[in-house]
This record gives structure tokens, C-alpha cells and sequence, in this order.
């Protein structure tokens, strides 16, 4: 890989694993998880949208895609962004990390369900079986120090809307031009999503654990956080990911989900001083391996990778149409 696609898969790598660091930042400096998905949204596509306008990508113009939109934003974005702060609400953000890196384990059991991917190999589906013992070895329910919480099950269930969003864009979103403006329309569409949930709530009633009960409660540490989620997190990760995918193929720009779960560790320990378990670093390893095994070989998708669709895709492999947190 040369050696400008390998520093913007590194800088990729750690805009996106450090995602949850920023989250846990803002939840504990006073802002709520639906005042983080706002946020996010829509800084993040302040900046898609001045990347669309200096590339002279005009947004959607025919209500269909609006209406695919609509769909995709909600799965791809309010709702997985939504319960990230959820979850890190009581759950470390390294460990947040590694229960995002499941994605790719919920996405192949869906497209099995759907019927849109092939038959498994014994290797895919060792690696499905594999990466599901990862995640039981994480949350250690027999435990009582195990992972079974509700805030757990909370970045779960964010890993698994990941997975509905990349089916349904497949099958609708993909292969469209101007690939910088339809993202931009995306994190529009989930900043009326996260917005329509905030006002449902009540704009004063969200709070975040620190008690904090709105804007009143929040400090400069909150606000530096989410402004570094939204615009480098969100937006920036975005287009670092459309040129990797250009550059490199969809193939090769997936392996940077291998990176996420490792730099949210690392970051997390670093900065918050959480102390990952043996357990769930064992559990990390072996979803990691699993996912490995269940991803297509080479010479299958060589041929797909040359007419791959350049749409920015978020979090671990396959690439994604957002990165998490």
C-alpha cells in the first residue's frame, strides 16, 4: 500500500477508535447521548456539505433517494449514534470499542437470514461462531462481573443497526454519483432524526449522567469533545474513507476495521484510565479472528473491488457508511 493510503488508514484508524473516548468526554462534562447525536449530525455534515460544494456534488434532487435516506440515516446513523451514548453512559469507551467491532458478525447472520449472501464456507462459518464466543466471552453472563448490563446491550444493539443500515444501503443506496453530497444528505436526514427524538424527550429532560439537565450543565470540555466528534469523528472520517476506498479498493480500506476496537483500547487506557480485563481483551481477540475468517477471500471480491462504490462507509470491515463513535 503506498505510503499516502497507509498514513490516511492510520489517521482513519484513530479518528474513528478514539470516537469513543469523545463520547464518554462529553457524557461526563454534562451533555446527553441525544444532545451528542444532534451535535454530531450535523457538524458532521456541515462538513460533508463543504466538501460537496468544493466538488461540485449537488445533493439529492428525486424524493426516492430522500425517502432511502430517511431509512438509512435512522440505522446508519441517529439511532446507532443515539445508543453509543447510551451505552458509554455506564460501560468504558474501550469496551464500547470492542462490542462495535461485532458489526460484521451481525451483518453476514443477516444477510444468511435475508437470503442475500451465499452459502457459508466451513472457514466463514467457523468465524461466525468464532466471533459470537468472542462477544459470549465478553459480556460473561455467568459472571458477576461480567458485561450483561443494559448499557452493554445498549452498544450491542448499536452494532446491530449498523448491520440493518449497510443491508438496506446495499441493495439501495449504492453505486450513486456525487457520493460526497448523498453522505452529506444522510447526516442531514439523521440530524432531523436525532432532533425529532430530542424534542420527544423534552429539550430540558435528557440528561446525562452527570445530572446535568441541558445546555445549562455542560462545560468546555463537553463542548471541545463533541465539536472533535462531529467534525473529525464524523465528518472528516467520511471523506478519509471515500479516498481510501478510491485509492485502495473496498477490500484493503476494510482492514482498518481490524485498527478500531485496538485504538479505543489504547485510547481509553491512556486517557480515562479504564483497565480493560483480561476477559474482554481475550473476547476482543477472538471477535477479531472470527470476523477475519468471515470475511471474503481475496480473488472473490478482487473483481468487485474494481468497480466498488466510492459511498463513505464508518466502522470495521466490510467498510461502512459511518464510522461508530
Amino acid at each position: 500500500m503506498p505510503l499516502a493510503s497507509t498514513l490516511r488508514m492510520a489517521l482513519l484508524a484513530l479518528l474513528w477508535g478514539s470516537g469513543f473516548l469523545w463520547i464518554k468526554l462529553a457524557l461526563n462534562h454534562g451533555l446527553s447521548p441525544l444532545q451528542i447525536t444532534v451535535a454530531r449530525c450535523a457538524l458532521g455534515a456541515a462538513v460533508l456539505l463543504a466538501l460537496a460544494l468544493a466538488a461540485r456534488q449537488r445533493l439529492p434532487r428525486d424524493g426516492r433517494t430522500w425517502a432511502h435516506l430517511l431509512v438509512a440515516a435512522f440505522f446508519c446513523n441517529a439511532l446507532p449514534f443515539a445508543l453509543f451514548g447510551v451505552g458509554e453512559q455506564t460501560v468504558d469507551s474501550g469496551t464500547a470499542g470492542v462490542l462495535n467491532a461485532t458489526t460484521p458478525l451481525w451483518a453476514l447472520l443477516l444477510g444468511l437470514v435475508l437470503g442475500t449472501d451465499r452459502p457459508l464456507s466451513p472457514a466463514r462459518l467457523t468465524g461466525l461462531f468464532l466471533g459470537f464466543a468472542g462477544v459470549l466471552l465478553i459480556f460473561a453472563p455467568w459472571q458477576r462481573a461480567g458485561l450483561m448490563t443494559g448499557g452493554a446491550l445498549a452498544l450491542l444493539g448499536a452494532a446491530v443497526s449498523y448491520a440493518v443500515a449497510f443491508a438496506y444501503m446495499g441493495r439501495h443506496l449504492t453505486g450513486r454519483d456525487a457520493p460526497l453530497a448523498v453522505s452529506a444528505a444522510q447526516l442531514l436526514t439523521a440530524t432531523g432524526w436525532a432532533a425529532a427524538g430530542w424534542a420527544t424527550t423534552g429539550w430540558t429532560a435528557d440528561t446525562g449522567p452527570a445530572g446535568s439537565a441541558g445546555p445549562a450543565g455542560v462545560d468546555a470540555t463537553a463542548v471541545l469533545a463533541v465539536v472533535v466528534l462531529g467534525i473529525f469523528g464524523t465528518g472528516v472520517t467520511f471523506y478519509l474513507n471515500y479516498r481510501l476506498i478510491a485509492d485502495e479498493g473496498a477490500t484493503n480500506a476494510a482492514t482498518v476495521g481490524y485498527l478500531l476496537p485496538v485504538v479505543s483500547v489504547a485510547v481509553g487506557a491512556l486517557f480515562l484510565d479504564e483497565r480493560v480485563g483480561p476477559r474482554v481483551i481475550a473476547g476482543m481477540v477472538v471477535v477479531l479472528a472470527g470476523v477475519a475468517l468471515t470475511r471474503p477471500r481475496r480473488a472473490a471480491v478482487a473483481a468487485r473491488d474494481e468497480g466498488a462504490d466510492l459511498t463513505p462507509r464508518r466502522t470495521t470491515p466490510p467498510p461502512r457508511p459511518e464510522p461508530v463513535g
